[in-house]
């Protein structure tokens, strides 16, 4: 921010203001305070070159605070003092966009690039395109509409088409401010699309401030901007420190009297860079500083590249950047498919790796009894979230990689969300490093390990091995299963050494008063946690059997199961071939469902757990419904960003649909998230089965296409 003459009066106003200290007397001095405050939010927060002090804003702010104390009737929507919420929101309201929100088509390198730049001609009908190029933020995205000059909502992106009204949050972010002059372009209501932040020293500084406090701390800047959006308490929300990039304006509508011919009025962009411009003027945080413009596809790799190069350096996460075509007529004319605008393309940048030294491996028992090494590493920091333990599966992959305690060693965030070791650097070895010996014992109960042949995985046989018992009951009351609320694994483990509980049927007979007393547990929590247990009596007979545990049974053969008995130990007069018989059931699975359910001790559990009140048989709503995808198939694989993939599941149940485990003949439709593997391959092979995007998949709930 240059020092213009503007600049200097805003200075000399301010420091009028901070000589007299005067609470305003009038509407006049109102609006002036109100301005010199806009004014130095915007230096701070958009423009990031602070004029004053901390102190002396915060100075000035109690002064008009007091001046709409005093006076009520003169705080309006757009004041200063209006960002912090006062009271909870009890809930967040669904409203719908003005335009669908869709999402980006996805590029991975140059030749992808290549390609979308030919066809962007082709349908262009052009032989040359300007591009623009801005950083793709890896936040949580949002849509705020201002209507004459005030910010009147903000709203999540949701499905693309409806999204949770999170406008009390978002008065709490700073940088966005409350009052536009958009009117300058005779605009009346626009609609801009962006992305909220947290800034990597924000995240850092919070994630202090919660370990100070023993809390557990947030998993990387984009969740915590994500989740911090959809808090009930806003001033927790101003507490968090979001920053707003608006970047994309997808709905105008024009004063009626006015007309581009004006000369008040300041024409309207032509292109996305001047657009970018009109929001920044505008005093929203646009990326024009960091946008570029090129004549050809050529210059846009080379940025793309550079820019990936230092992507480091840069005050908050960016997972890729967006290649825009930058004359606004050219959109029009390219258009869009439901999934994505014909006129943009993502570019995203290589999964994030980094160096670090293996010290340690853990060897962990799941609920199943398989034995799980666990790699603890010097933390390190990926795509701005500190990795320092990763597991490394079994003995096999061990041998594979051939790692050894003391390595160094490459790990990386594949689909910038999962650590994982992509190898080891035996150069940097100095003879220190020793082999990681698998062990012969369990780890916890000291029995004799055994593999079964054919499989990697060494397993714990005593069924009464303590780290089974404990989480198997993880499992039991875990979300996806009785979703027992308030009891997660760490109340668990710690009412199972108090000797409070010692396995599943025990849940619904804990002892309520022996609680009393405990840390943590006042008469609130002791009687939302029987709450909660006693609602789980009546869960729906598919999570029960999730929640047993049945090894290789997951929740669509949990679901699948409970389509095909009448009540729960139905299932051990059934044989193997007959369960095979039920969709997308193999002999592998069949055959451990029939191990279950011949096993005595777990006969007598379920015995146990219905004499508890345990609801044991199917439900009416448990059948396949007839509906809109009767008859149809589906399965969900990578990583889903418009959905929740058990959310998706249920609406295609829901619609009569049904969701299958794998990829086969049987299927009807395969939706694709990013990061897709093995089955979209395999999918390809097979002509009768459909590939969807998540947008794709929204359409067929919504309208049946095939008919």
């Amino acid at each position: 921010m240059e020092d213009s003459p503007s600049t200097s009066q805003w200075k000399n106003r301010t420091g009028l203001w901070l000589q007299q200290l005067e609470v305003p007397k009038n509407l006049e001095d109102l609006s002036d305070l109100k301005e010199i405050l806009r004014f130095h939010e915007k230096a701070y927060y958009v423009r990031n070159i602070p004029l004053i002090s901390d102190a002396e804003y915060d100075l000035l702010f109690n002064l008009l605070k007091k001046a709409e104390q005093e006076n009520p009737e003169w705080v309006t929507p757009d004041s200063p003092t209006q960002r912090v919420g006062n009271s909870l929101n009890e809930g967040f309201v669904t409203v719908s966009h003005l335009v669908p929100m869709l999402s980006l088509e996805n590029s991975y390198d140059a030749a992808d690039l290549n390609d979308w730049d030919r066809k962007v001609r082709e349908l262009g009908k052009t032989s040359s395109v300007e591009y623009c190029v801005e950083p793709k933020f890896d936040g949580a995205s949002i849509s705020v509409i201002y209507e004459n000059d005030r910010l009147v909502r903000s709203a999540t992106r949701g499905d693309g088409v409806e999204g949770d009204d999170i406008t009390m949050n978002s008065r709490q972010i700073k940088n966005l401010p409350l009052y536009a002059p958009f009117s300058k372009w005779g605009i009346q209501t626009i609609e801009i699309r962006g992305e909220v932040l947290m800034t990597k020293n924000a995240f850092n500084t919070f994630n202090a401030h919660l370990i100070e406090k023993g809390l557990q701390v947030l998993a990387n800047p984009r969740n915590a901007a994500a989740g911090t959006l959809r808090m009930k308490d806003p001033a927790e929300v101003g507490r968090r420190k979001l920053e707003a990039f608006l970047y994309h304006v997808s709905e105008v509508l024009i004063f009626p009297e006015t007309t581009q011919n004006s000369p008040e009025t300041l024409p309207m962009p032509e292109t996305h860079f001047a657009m970018l411009q009109m929001l920044w003027e505008a005093g929203l945080r646009s990326p024009v500083a960091e946008a570029k413009t090129f004549q050809n596809i050529e210059g846009v790799i080379d940025w793309c590249s550079q820019f990936e190069a230092g992507r480091d350096d840069l005050p908050y996460e960016i997972d890729g950047m967006v290649v825009k075509v930058n004359p606004l007529t050219l959109h029009e004319r390219l258009g869009m498919t439901t999934h994505h605008p014909r006129w943009a393309i993502a570019y995203k940048f290589k999964a994030r790796q980094a160096t670090t030294r293996l010290r340690l491996v853990e060897f962990q028992v799941g609920r199943t009894g398989a034995v799980t090494p666990v790699a603890k590493l010097d933390p390190v920091s990926i795509g701005g979230v500190t990795v320092s333990s990763i597991s490394i599966h079994n003995e096999e992959y061990i041998r594979e990689k051939d790692l050894m305690l003391g390595d160094t060693v490459t790990i990386e965030r594949a689909g910038d969300v999962i650590p994982q070791i992509v190898r080891t650097l035996p150069e940097l070895r100095d003879g220190s490093q020793n082999p990681i010996v698998f062990p012969k014992e369990c780890p916890v109960c000291e029995s004799v390990l055994f593999k079964e042949e054919g499989e990697a995985v060494w397993r714990c046989v005593n069924v009464e091995c303590k780290a089974q018992v404990v989480e198997k009951m993880v499992h039991f009351v875990s979300k996806d299963a009785l979703d027992i609320k308030s009891f997660g694994e760490q109340q668990v483990k710690k009412f199972y050494d108090l000797n409070l509980l010692k396995d599943i049927p025990g849940i619904y007979q804990i002892d309520y008063d022996q609680l009393k007393g405990l840390e943590g547990f006042g008469k609130k929590s002791i009687d939302n946690l029987q709450t909660a247990i006693e609602a789980s009596k009546k869960q729906p007979l598919h999570r029960l059997i999730y929640g047993l545990g049945i090894r290789h049974v997951g929740e669509t053969t949990a679901k699948a199961l409970a389509q095909r008995i009448e009540h729960l130990l139905d299932l051990k007069d059934l044989t193997v071939e007959q369960l095979m018989e039920i969709e997308d059931i193999g002999p592998k699975v069949a055959t451990s469902i029939a191990a279950f359910f011949s096993n005595e001790q777990n006969l007598e559990m379920l015995h146990h757990l219905e004499n508890l009140g345990l609801n044991l048989l199917r439900e009416k709503s448990e059948k396949t419904a007839d509906g809109l995808l009767t008859g149809r198939t589906f399965l969900f694989t990578g990583t889903l960003t418009e959905f929740k993939r058990s959310d998706a599941e249920a609406m295609v149940e829901k619609a009569g649909g049904q969701i299958l485990g794998g990829v086969s003949s049987k299927l009807n439709y395969l939706v694709v998230g990013s990061d897709a593997g093995s089955k979209l391959e395999k999918a390809r092979k097979i002509p009768t089965i459909r590939i969807l995007t998540e947008q794709e998949f929204l359409n067929v709930i919504a309208y049946d296409q095939e008919n």
